[in-house]
């Protein structure tokens, strides 16, 4: 049996989807892949794989013990990314942007949840043959279609009645998310509700914390800030969710619109280039503002195209499933093992 340790402290943040895919994969392995794996969090004994989630030092530090066989880092951000997120003095922003590739670059081999971020790496310095694209996925058993029965009392308890529509956001509370054009959309369409779930994560350091603050002690009287929830409440709010919207200037590869499509629920989003090599034709899209209040006010108009799109939600999750991502995750394992037994990484 195949030994894989993990490094993460993706759990010490909470309200973050670098949490949420690492718990998925855990989950993942625990369950589903059982009799291949023997899988243990943050052990320093001898392992055949180390794989990385969070780049935090210690961890890089101790990638230099032998004891961690082939060393696998997962990327799920690049300096380019946390602009707009994490606002630093610039001299501390190079040192932690340089220690970022630093960290991806002690790698035997790279994991990208977007295979756009490959070129970038490349650029970085690091070879192209060690870089491998792996999709995020959801498991059907965390997020699902919930009865209407069960939908129709959860909007009762957030007073929200069954004819109002609802258009809701998850993720940080950051310029990166673009809340504000979700609150301007809110200002737009009072008579809808608009919910964003998130909080402030990274603290007073978030990117434009003051101007956030003030917006989410003072929404638009049709906007709610729920917070940071746990997960189990998410499934709740995108069930009764007639259209997630994700207006994101910058991403990588969302859990939130994961999240979303395994409920059934329509998704917008900003219209980046990222998003057409994992999910075109499965969402609908604008550029700016006005594109995306438009094609908000067309779906709550037209109950046709909001089914077509809760189809194509359906059919997105069909594609990032559980049973999926098992093969991929499994093969992948598998090679990395004998690749490493092949270099002498593995004793």
């Amino acid at each position: 049996m195949i030994r894989i340790n993990m490094f993460s402290q993706a759990a010490s943040v909470k309200g973050q989807g670098v949490g949420s895919a690492y718990n998925e994969l855990i989950s993942l392995l625990r369950k589903r892949l059982v009799d291949q794996f023997y899988v243990t969090n943050n052990k320093y004994g001898e392992s055949d794989l180390t794989h990385y989630h969070t780049i935090n030092p210690t961890y890089f530090v101790n990638s230099f013990s032998p004891a961690r066989g082939r060393k696998i880092g997962y990327v799920h951000f690049l300096p380019e990314t946390l602009e707009g997120s994490v606002k630093l003095p610039s001299c501390a922003k190079n040192i932690f942007y340089n220690y970022v590739i630093n960290f991806y670059k002690r790698m035997d081999q790279i994991v990208v949840v977007n295979p756009i971020f490959i070129d970038k790496l490349v650029k970085y310095g690091i070879k192209r043959e060690n870089v491998q694209y792996i999709p995020n996925f959801v498991a059907k058993s965390e997020f699902y279609i919930e009865s209407q029965e069960k939908k129709n009392a959860f909007r009762h308890q957030l007073k929200i009645p069954l004819d109002k529509f609802v258009v809701f956001g998850d993720g940080q509370v950051q310029e990166r998310k673009g809340v504000d054009d979700f609150a301007r959309m809110a200002q737009a369409n009072p008579e809808m509700q608009f919910i964003w779930a998130g909080g402030f994560s990274f603290g007073k350091i978030t990117d434009g914390y003051d101007h956030f603050k003030k917006l989410v002690d003072h929404p638009p009287k049709n906007l709610k800030f729920t917070g940071i929830i746990d997960r189990e409440q998410l499934v709740d709010y995108l069930n009764i969710a007639d259209l997630f919207v994700l207006p994101s200037f910058d991403e990588l590869f969302p859990m939130s619109v994961l999240e979303a499509f395994s409920c059934g629920t329509p998704v917008l989003l900003r219209d980046l280039e990222l998003y057409k090599a994992i999910i075109s034709g499965y969402y609908l899209k604008g550029n700016d503002f006005s594109e995306m209040n438009a094609r908000l006010r067309q779906v709550a108009n037209d109950k046709t195209l909001l089914n077509k799109y809760s189809n194509l939600s359906n059919m997105a999750s069909e594609k990032y499933s559980e049973d999926n991502l098992a093969r991929i995750w499994s093969d992948f394992y598998h090679e990395q093992y004998e690749l490493g037994r092949k270099l002498g990484q593995i004793r």
